[in-house]
């Protein structure tokens, strides 16, 4: 509990967004918040996070259809 900011927290460690990918945790988590009438405010990353686990998160909140993470990546052709 933040009592400072009259808020809860969750707190989560992933270890392996290909198992349990990051919108799908965001995603139990506000179904959880439902349930006892709270919702979910923001999220947080702390350290470092892999790219593909982010991108498969705003393909999935964004709906893109046929996304080719190898071939549409600007920063796969660059780094």
């Amino acid at each position: 509990m933040l009592e400072d900011r009259g808020i809860a927290q969750v707190s989560i460690n992933m270890t392996d967004y290909r198992v349990t990918p990051l919108y799908r945790v965001t995603e139990l988590v506000k179904a959880e918040a439902k349930r006892y009438g709270v919702q979910v405010i923001g999220t947080e990353v702390i350290g470092l996070c892999p790219m593909k686990a982010l991108v498969d998160t705003a393909e999935y909140y964004l709906q893109i259809e046929d996304f080719d993470f190898d071939g549409q990546v600007l920063e796969n052709y660059i780094l």
